[in-house]
This record gives C-alpha cells, sequence and structure tokens, in this order.
C-alpha cells in the first residue's frame, strides 16, 4: 500500500534561546552560533529529500528551510506558528517568578493563560486542523512527501497527539534542527487520524531507510 512521509524539524538556534527566553510570534532572526550548528549538519547529515517544504511564517524557520532545503520553494503556513506567550514573550522563567500567574500556567493549570496570549486548547486546535490539512492534502493530491520546519514545543505537540508509538509531549523533547519523519498510511489515517514515527532526523546514513521505526527506541536517545 502507497505510504507518505512529513518530516518536522525544528527551527535553529535564537539568541533569545540561548538566553532561555520565551519565544513566540516575536520574529527573532537565527543567532551566529544558531546558523554554524545548522551549516554543520546539513554538511554532514543527511535530511530526508522531499517534494514539499512548508513553514512557520516566523523568520527563524523559514532561513532554517532555506539552508536545509536551498533548491525548494518554501510555503509558509500561518498554522504552524509557534505558541503565541503574550505578555510572558521574551522573558525569562527567572523574570517570571513573581508574576501572579506565571507558577499556574507553568503547572498547566486549566484556564490559566499568558496575559494577552493563546489558550492552550487554541493552540492545540489551531495546529491540530494545520497538521490535518498538511496531510490529508497530501492524500489528497499524491505528493508524498513534505518537510515542515516548525517549532520545538509544536513538534512535541503534534507528536503527542498524532504518533505512533504513542508517548506523552515532553518525551518528544527535540534539539534545534532536528525532528522526526513520520510515515503515514492512508487506512490508518482515515480511521485513526494517527501516523508511525519511523526515524529521527537528521541521520548520519545518506540512504534513508524508512523501514527503520522507532518503536521500542526513546527519541533521541543513544543505543548503548
Amino acid at each position: 500500500m502507497k505510504s507518505y512521509t512529513v518530516t518536522l524539524i525544528r527551527n535553529a538556534l535564537t539568541q533569545e534561546n540561548l538566553e532561555g527566553r520565551y519565544l513566540g510570534h516575536t520574529d527573532a532572526p537565527l543567532c551566529a552560533e544558531g546558523r554554524a550548528q545548522l551549516e554543520e549538519l546539513v554538511s554532514s547529515y543527511h535530511y530526508p529529500k522531499v517534494q514539499v517544504v512548508f513553514s512557520s511564517p516566523l523568520r527563524r524557520c523559514l532561513d532554517t528551510a532555506h539552508v536545509i532545503y536551498p533548491d525548494k520553494e518554501i510555503v509558509p503556513l500561518e498554522d504552524m506558528i509557534e505558541y503565541d506567550f503574550g505578555s510572558f514573550d521574551g522573558k525569562t522563567a527567572e523574570e517570571l517568578e513573581t508574576h501572579p500567574l506565571f507558577a499556574d500556567w507553568l503547572a498547566g493549570k486549566p484556564g490559566v493563560d499568558p496575559p494577552f496570549g493563546e489558550s492552550s486548547a487554541a493552540f492545540a486546535k489551531r495546529i491540530g486542523t494545520g497538521f490535518e490539512k498538511i496531510v490529508d492534502g497530501m492524500l489528497a493530491s499524491g505528493v508524498e512527501s513534505v518537510a515542515v520546519v516548525t517549532h520545538g514545543g509544536l513538534i512535541m505537540q503534534l507528536m503527542a497527539r498524532y504518533a505512533l508509538p504513542e508517548a506523552q509531549a515532553h518525551e518528544w523533547l527535540t534539539p534545534s534542527c532536528c525532528g522526526y519523519t513520520l510515515r503515514i498510511t492512508p487506512s490508518v489515517w482515515m480511521t485513526a487520524r494517527k501516523a508511525e514515527a519511523v526515524c529521527e532526523v537528521p541521520e548520519e546514513e545518506h540512504d534513508f531507510d524508512y523501514e527503520r521505526s522507532l518503536w521500542g527506541q526513546a527519541p533521541f536517545e543513544d543505543d548503548d
């Protein structure tokens, strides 16, 4: 049976990432260290070849996508933008520790959202709708492989919701410039809205082996 692949890739580092700041809709560029790390990975490891590249509209993702896929037109998708941290954006946990909402928000207390930010429910609905549009569009058009360059928190949430083997969001913690390839089997997707996590990216091998699977292997852990 014909299958499809979606590769989710986290953007390279920004200065705000290095400083431990919450970074949502602020359109920060890649820092020199982040760009150098990305270029080294691209030259030394393998990112999968794909037919279409989607990206968050923020430049840290667009620039990451252009480095990995310089020969592709990058298609920005608003649904793939990072969580809106509202007035928490750009601040560190230390700077927010005295804010009356911060502790409850950090603990995931229902109904507690960043001031002027996005609710967790709205975020989950937005990114789920966006991801399902991508997959449904692939099945309808026959496009067999796409990459989505987006944000770490977004990847964690999508993997927790759609990936097999099933795991909690924090178990899909993704380093910068890295990600996962999901294999979409149409019958499974149409009945269960699930996809198989087959490998981490980038890989050392230059021949991408989609027969390998993450079943039984914790994400981004060494084999030994």
